[in-house]
């Protein structure tokens, strides 16, 4: 009898000490008031704009659903190293963080890689299919959902051509090769440039490298610059900039953070609103029991507003159209 009361005090013990531990497993702990506390590990791939914006839109969001003494957030960039970024995932799943929120492709990519367990949301993600995480877009099927960044591309190119004339223009597609989603935005572009008998050339950088070479020559060959949502030019498109505007090549990018810095023109979704849907989706996983492996991708279909860079605008002598907006 003794010997029962010991081993059900030593449960009971080990219990508690496991519950203060770690990020709290996929059973939020609770906290000293009897709430619930989610612990949410946020990989982020690199500093961007884009990027942070969507981070802040998500923290925001699931404050505001669970509460801001509900929810505790781990947040970890990676610097843009694929290293890092498996690291990182590794820790919190390590940690047994209740969700993973995963902002961009390689950071979702090692996320998916390091658990089948963890419910994994991604934000700033083109398309999930070409990242391999999902088994269709309608239907993931795994531990991983999340909300696309996928703009429309044709939209992006018709604002590219409100700057140009259609019967002597060659347009410039230019991405980095190492980002999947990349790649596929540019499928997108040749198939509609195809499709408007529009010339076109591709021009691919490795990495930030090539990047100053390859768009010195796109700008010699063409006289229009189309650059996708890409977190390699996102991140050096001062370089675009400084080789586009004295070439006096107008430059549509897919992002608006891409167009502050160094575009003409953008036509962008909101990626705080991109964070925030992630969230929404996150409290439907964490709150009202919705499995990730049975929720669509998302798409946002509203505030698609073409922007444009009032400097460069100026530097190229350009006419704005009516209905676009300036960047902040």
């Amino acid at each position: 009898m003794k010997m029962k009361k010991v081993t059900s005090l030593l449960a009971m013990t080990v219990a508690a000490v496991m519950a203060m531990t770690g990020c709290g497993g996929n059973d939020a702990a609770d906290d000293s008031t009897g709430n619930k506390v989610y612990h949410i590990g946020i990989i982020q791939q690199m500093e961007h704009g884009s990027l942070d914006q969507a981070t802040k839109g998500f923290e925001d969001k699931l404050t505001e659903l669970l509460g801001e003494d509900n929810v505790e957030f781990d947040y970890q960039n990676a610097q843009g190293e694929q290293a890092n970024c498996t690291t990182i995932s590794t820790k919190f799943v390590s940690d047994g963080c209740d969700l993973i929120m995963a902002n961009a492709t390689t950071a979702l990519q090692t996320a998916a890689a390091a658990t089948s367990d963890i419910p994994i949301v991604g934000t700033s993600v083109t398309d999930y299919v070409t990242a391999g995480v999902v088994e269709s877009n309608e239907a993931p099927g795994k531990n991983v959902t999340g909300v696309s960044d996928l703009a429309s591309v044709e939209k992006q190119i018709d604002v590219l051509m409100q700057f140009c004339n259609k019967e002597n223009t060659k347009v410039a597609v230019v991405y980095c090769s190492a980002e999947p989603n990349s790649t596929y935005q540019a499928d997108l572009a040749k198939k509609y440039l195809d499709e408007q008998k529009i010339p076109y050339a591709i021009y691919t950088a490795a990495d930030s490298n090539e990047i100053q070479a390859v768009v010195t020559k796109a700008v010699a060959d063409c006289n229009a610059m189309y650059i996708p949502t890409d977190n390699t030019f996102a991140n050096n498109m001062e370089i675009v900039k400084n080789i586009a505007v004295p070439a006096r090549v107008p430059t549509v990018t897919g992002a608006e953070a891409m167009c502050e810095v160094g575009a003409l023109a953008t036509l962008s979704i909101s990626y705080y609103d991109l964070g925030a849907k992630a969230a929404e989706m996150a409290y439907d996983i964490l709150v009202n029991g919705k499995k990730p492996a049975e929720m669509p991708i998302e798409y946002l279909t509203d505030g698609l507003v073409p922007k444009y860079n009032a400097d460069i605008a100026e530097a190229l002598g350009v006419t704005i159209p009516e209905g676009m907006e300036p960047v902040a």
